[in-house]
C-alpha cells in the first residue's frame, strides 16, 4: 500500500476513535486499603486496565471478583483489613475526637503500620524475592510513602492514586499548587468560598499539617524506607520525585475547581460500573414501593449496628411513620422494633440501589464514594457527618443545594424528621442533585478510559517526564520565592535609604538644610 493510501486509513481510524495500544503492560497494584471504600477506588483503577488488555497483579486484602484469570493476579493480605470487617471497631467513637486528632493517626498509626503489615508479610517478601518485573506500580497515596519504593524494586513507573481526592499528600508529589484562599483543608468543613477567619484558620491548619508532614512524618517514612530498601539506588527524596501520575478520587463538578499539575488526573466515580440487575428481593421491594424508597447506608465502616440505642430508636419511629419505604445497610440480623416499611441487609449492591428510579433519598455519611455515586445517579441526600472528609463533603453538598446536614450529635425524632421531610418535600433537592449528575456524566472519555489513556501515555513515552513539573524539586524558599523577595526587599531598602541620602545631599547644597557644625556636633554629645 502506497504511504498516502496508509495516511488515509490511519485517518480514518482515528476518526472513528480508533487509537493505536501501548500494547499489553505488567502493572502492579498496592492497595493497603485501610478501609474497603480505599480498596473500591483502586480496583476500580485496576479493572479499567484489565478491560484494556493489561496484565494486572493486585495486592490488597481483599479478592477482584470477575476478572480475567489468564491477566489477573490476587495476592491476598487480609490481615490487612482484620479489623475492618463487620465484627470491626465502633468508628462512630472517633464523632467526639477533633479531625486533627484523626489526621495524627493515619500519620502516626494507620499508614505506617499497613506500610510495615504489607513490607513484612510472607507474599509480599516472596513476590519481592521472585524477580518479577513490572512495567507501572499504582500505589494508594494515604500516608503510604516508604511503599513507593516497590517502584524502582519491580523497575516500574511510579504512579499513585488519592482515595480522599487532591490531598496535601498528593499534591507534594507532583507540585500541584494548593491555594488556601479558595481550596478548604481536606478535614475542615469549609466550601471555597470563606470568610477572613475562615481562610485564616485554613492556612493555619493547611500550613501546620504541611510543616509536621514534611518536619515529622517524611523524615520517619525515609527511615522506613532504608530499612526495606537497602539496595535502592535512588535516595528517598528521588523516589518521592519520581511519581510519574497522580490519579485523584475527584471531578470539578462534583467539587470545586482545582489548579492541577499536567500529571494529577481526575478520576472521580471509576468504582462506579454499568448498572446490574438487582437480587430479586431487593427489586421487588423497591418496585413494590407505591411512595418510593430511601436508601440509608452509612458506609464500609461505619456501621449501622453501632448507632447508640436512642439515636437508632429515632430513626426507626420516624421511618415508621414514613409512606416511603427504607433500604437500611445494617450489619445485625435483626433489628429491634423494625418497622414493616425498612428492610435490612449486611451488604447492599448500592450503586445498583441508587439508580433505581424510585430512590428520592439517600441517607449517607457523606463519604466521597457514597456521595459521588449518589450524584452520578442524580439523588438528593441528608448526610450525618462523622470524621475525615465527611464535614467537607457535607459542607459541599449544603452550598451547591443537593442536600442537608444531620449533625449526629443532635440526632432525635424531631431532627432526623425534619431532615428527611426537607429534602423530600422541596424539590429543588433532588433537581440540583439531576443538575449536577448531568455536568458529571458529560464527559469525552469518563474516569475509566482517561485513567487507561494516562497510564498507557505514561508508558509510551518512557516515563513522559515532560509531564512532570520543576516544583517538586525546588526547596520551600524557592517555591515560595522567599529568597527573590528578600532581594527585592533589600534593594528597594537600598534605594531608599540611597535616594534619602541623596535629597538630603541636594537640600544641602541648596542651603535649606546646614550641615551639622563642629560645635554643634559637640552640643549634640
Amino acid at each position: 500500500m502506497e504511504p498516502k493510501c496508509v495516511a488515509v486509513v490511519l485517518t480514518l481510524l482515528l476518526a472513528l476513535g480508533y487509537a493505536p495500544s501501548a500494547g499489553a503492560a505488567r502493572i502492579l497494584g498496592i492497595l493497603p486499603s485501610v478501609g474497603r471504600s480505599h480498596y473500591i477506588i483502586g480496583a476500580g483503577l485496576m479493572k479499567a486496565l484489565l478491560d484494556a488488555g493489561h496484565e494486572v497483579t493486585i495486592v490488597s486484602p481483599y479478592p477482584m471478583k470477575g476478572a480475567p484469570a489468564d491477566r489477573h493476579r490476587d495476592i491476598l493480605l487480609p490481615e490487612l483489613a482484620a479489623a475492618h470487617d463487620v465484627s470491626g471497631p465502633n468508628l462512630f467513637e472517633y464523632k467526639s475526637a477533633p479531625n486533627l486528632f484523626v489526621l495524627f493517626l493515619v500519620y502516626n498509626e494507620i499508614g505506617p503500620l499497613s506500610s510495615e503489615m504489607l513490607l513484612e508479610h510472607p507474599k509480599m517478601v516472596e513476590l519481592m524475592e521472585s524477580g518479577e518485573r513490572f512495567d507501572a506500580v499504582i500505589v494508594e497515596s494515604f500516608a503510604s510513602e516508604a511503599l513507593y519504593g516497590l517502584a524502582e524494586h519491580f523497575g516500574g513507573q511510579l504512579m499513585v492514586f488519592s482515595p480522599f481526592g487532591a490531598s496535601m499528600w498528593t499534591n507534594e508529589l507532583v507540585g500541584t499548587p494548593y491555594p488556601y484562599s479558595y481550596i478548604p483543608h481536606t478535614f475542615l468543613a469549609y466550601t471555597n468560598e470563606m470568610s477572613f477567619w475562615q481562610r485564616f484558620a485554613n492556612a493555619l491548619v493547611g500550613h501546620l499539617d504541611k510543616l509536621y508532614y514534611r518536619l515529622v512524618f517524611l523524615p520517619q517514612q525515609e527511615t522506613m524506607y532504608r530499612r526495606y530498601f537497602p539496595h535502592a539506588k535512588l535516595t528517598f527524596q528521588e523516589t518521592l520525585e519520581s511519581v510519574r501520575l497522580a490519579f485523584v478520587n475527584q471531578h470539578f463538578t462534583l467539587s470545586y475547581p482545582h489548579p492541577y499539575a499536567p500529571n494529577m488526573v481526575e478520576i472521580g466515580g471509576i468504582q462506579i460500573q454499568p448498572r446490574e440487575e438487582l437480587p430479586a428481593d431487593i427489586r421487588k421491594y423497591i418496585d413494590d414501593a407505591p411512595h418510593g424508597v430511601i436508601y440509608f447506608s452509612m458506609g464500609s465502616m461505619l456501621k449501622g449496628r453501632h448507632f447508640p440505642e436512642e439515636k437508632r430508636a429515632a430513626f426507626v419511629n420516624v421511618f415508621r411513620g414514613l409512606r416511603e419505604n427504607v433500604i437500611w445497610k445494617y450489619e445485625n440480623d435483626s433489628l429491634p422494633n423494625r418497622p414493616p416499611n425498612v428492610l435490612i441487609k449486611a451488604w447492599m449492591p448500592q450503586s445498583d440501589i441508587l439508580a433505581h428510579p424510585k430512590v428520592k433519598l439517600f441517607i449517607t455519611h457523606g463519604g466521597l464514594l457514597g456521595t459521588t455515586e449518589g450524584l452520578y445517579h442524580g439523588v438528593p441526600m441528608v448526610g450525618i457527618p462523622i470524621y475525615g472528609d465527611q464535614e467537607l463533603n457535607l459542607a459541599r453538598a449544603e452550598r451547591a443545594g443537593y442536600g442537608v446536614k444531620l449533625d449526629y450529635d443532635t440526632i432525635c425524632e424531631e431532627t432526623v424528621k425534619a431532615a428527611i421531610r426537607k429534602v423530600l418535600d422541596d424539590a429543588s433537592y433532588g433537581e440540583r442533585a439531576q443538575t449536577i449528575s448531568r455536568r458529571y456524566r458529560d464527559q469525552p472519555l469518563g474516569p475509566a478510559k482517561t485513567a487507561v489513556y494516562w497510564v498507557e501515555y505514561v508508558l509510551r513515552h518512557g516515563g513522559a517526564p515532560q509531564l512532570q513539573s520543576p516544583s517538586v524539586r525546588l526547596s520551600f524558599v524557592e517555591y515560595n520565592l522567599l529568597d527573590v523577595y528578600a532581594v527585592m526587599a533589600a534593594i528597594a531598602l537600598s534605594v531608599l535609604i540611597g535616594f534619602g541620602a541623596l535629597v538630603k545631599a541636594l537640600l544641602r547644597w541648596l542651603g535649606v538644610v546646614k550641615a551639622p557644625t563642629l560645635t554643634a556636633a559637640k552640643k549634640i554629645q
